[in-house]
């Protein structure tokens, strides 16, 4: 009986609870976190890039705009020479602040034919869902 009071005493396991994760519990943790990420980190990214390329494209018909307000304004032809971004920004002018594009590109007001008439467009370019392009 004696024997029997020391084994049941010395039971820490009984006696304590148990205690702590074992190293099996904590790898698939780490797993299950590690899937979550692999399958959320793609779509930040994408969603990052396409909300650049909207603010882009919203920037590109701010510039748009003010070109065909200048125009109206000077009275030229829709075959005149875009002015500069420089004569459309200012306090005083048709955008009140420099837009800048949020990936980094440069704007042309002009476009590519460097008319009233061509669409402006940023360096950064692109297709799909993240260009950097009037539709």
């Amino acid at each position: 009986m004696k024997l029997a009071k020391f084994v049941r005493s010395n039971d820490l396991k009984g006696r304590w609870g148990r205690k702590g994760f074992t190293l099996v519990e904590i790898m698939i943790v780490v797993l299950i976190i590690g899937i979550l990420l692999a399958i959320a980190v793609p779509n930040f990214i994408k969603a990052r890039e396409t909300s650049r390329a909207k603010s882009c494209v919203a920037n590109l018909k701010q510039i748009d705009s003010a070109k065909e307000q200048w125009a109206m304004d000077s009275k030229a032809a829709a075959t005149a020479t875009a002015p500069a971004l420089a004569t459309l920004v200012g306090t005083d002018s048709y955008i009140k602040n420099t837009p800048s594009c949020p990936s980094g590109g440069t704007y042309t007001v002009g476009g590519a034919g460097g008319t009233i008439a061509s669409s402006p467009t940023c360096s950064v370019g692109g297709t799909g869902a993240t260009a950097h392009a009037l539709p």
